[in-house]
């Protein structure tokens, strides 16, 4: 089984959808450890009505914060405390995509951010965005799996294309583009589909 770890270089950029486009692409399991409010329609909640294939499962949280924010502030407002220890990978023999909460230095509690959820067996899929910023963003969020000697897999933009942006992301650090979601009226199931029978090819090769 293949592990699939789904981040981005910040809040809003498209995990989700690029998450249910991954798990419907590879008939995966789902799984995110720490889901930050939004607890009446998760983003577990999202993934399960984007994907059509029957063959996926979708894991439970580890933790369900109510407050829509940084994981160690929301676990503080729900009176606990983060133990990474109790974020348990499911078990599974399916190949399973794993979502990240925000970006990778999202604290989780006083001492541990996202970055340190990531194993060393995750293959990792950062998800970009076109904006003011986006460039340094990006970069940085590659340099700091590199630097932890993580298996960065690709680059998937989501969004309006900048083709300038996209090519020097890729030339100056190296990290294939998987590929990129387009800006679309409405993201349902069938644009997940889509997605998912483009991507196929290259995300099975990983």
């Amino acid at each position: 089984m293949r592990k699939f770890f789904i981040t981005g270089i910040g809040t809003d950029v498209g995990k989700t959808v690029v998450s249910a486009i991954v798990v419907e692409a590879l008939k995966a399991d789902y799984w995110k450890p720490v889901q930050a409010g939004d607890l009446e329609f998760s983003d577990t909640d999202k993934v399960r009505d984007l994907v059509s294939n029957r063959k996926s499962f979708f894991h439970d949280n580890s933790y369900s914060l109510n407050k829509p924010m940084s994981p160690h502030a929301a676990a503080e407002l729900d009176g606990i405390r983060i133990d990474s220890r109790r974020i348990l990978e499911p078990v599974t023999s399916n190949d399973l995509v794993i979502e990240g909460a925000g970006g990778l230095l999202v604290p989780v509690n006083e001492s541990e951010t996202i970055l340190d959820l990531i194993r060393d067996d995750y293959k990792i899929l950062v998800v970009s965005r076109n904006y003011l910023g986006s460039i340094n963003h990006t970069l940085l969020t590659l340099e700091a799996l590199k630097s932890r000697g993580m298996n960065v897999c690709g680059i998937i933009f989501n969004g309006d294309e900048v083709p300038s942006t996209e090519s020097i992301i890729e030339q100056l650090s190296g990290v294939p583009v998987i590929g990129r979601i387009s800006q679309e009226k409405e993201i349902d199931s069938q644009t997940v589909s889509r997605y998912a029978e483009l991507l196929r090819t290259k995300l099975e090769s990983l």
